[in-house]
């Protein structure tokens, strides 16, 4: 099921402060009805993201819209952006980048970890794995990830995986 709507880009503050995509009441009903938890998300015919339907708690519901995706949109608060909301059939709730992907073909005890792990912590991972443009710098983020799962046996301290990535840093 593919729904095309417009969508508002509007800020809320809180306890944090985020911008996000306003969704019109009658999609919300659509994607609730159909049972689609995690979506594929295209905006404005361009920017692909993945994301989950967020409410406010007063009947109100959102996709958020990451600073990335903002100015890669050249989007102001008040300005309408074009959606297309599909449902996310990923594996693990977003695309795995193709180094990361290769070395979990290859690597079993490393995957066994990462299948431990919560999904939001797994699409954490993933999208450092994917985020940098270079695909040697992705292969290697995804390498030290894989390693640290091992290391660890798959128990996760995000300080001190950042660490082991900085630590490697000038070193590739």
């Amino acid at each position: 099921m593919k729904l095309k709507f417009q969508a508002i880009f509007n800020s809320k503050a809180g306890i944090i402060y985020y911008k996000h995509l306003i969704v019109p009441v009658d999609i919300v009903a659509q994607i609730k009805e159909s049972g689609i938890k995690r979506m594929k998300i295209t905006l404005n015919d361009s920017v692909v993201s993945y994301s989950a339907l967020i409410s406010d708690g007063d009947g109100n519901h959102f996709i958020i819209m990451n600073k990335e995706n903002e100015k890669i949109l050249k989007v102001e608060l008040g300005d309408k952006v074009n959606v297309i909301v599909e449902e996310d059939t990923s594996k693990y709730g977003m695309p795995l980048c193709p180094e990361m992907e290769e070395l979990m073909r290859v690597d079993d005890e490393a995957v066994k970890y990462f299948e431990t792990l919560k999904p939001g912590v797994r699409r954490n991972l993933i999208y450092l794995a994917g985020k940098p443009k270079s695909s040697d710098i992705r292969l290697v983020k995804s390498l030290i990830i894989m390693d640290y799962l091992k290391m660890k046996k798959g128990v996760l301290d995000f300080k001190e995986l950042n660490q082991c990535m900085k630590d490697w840093r000038g070193r590739y």
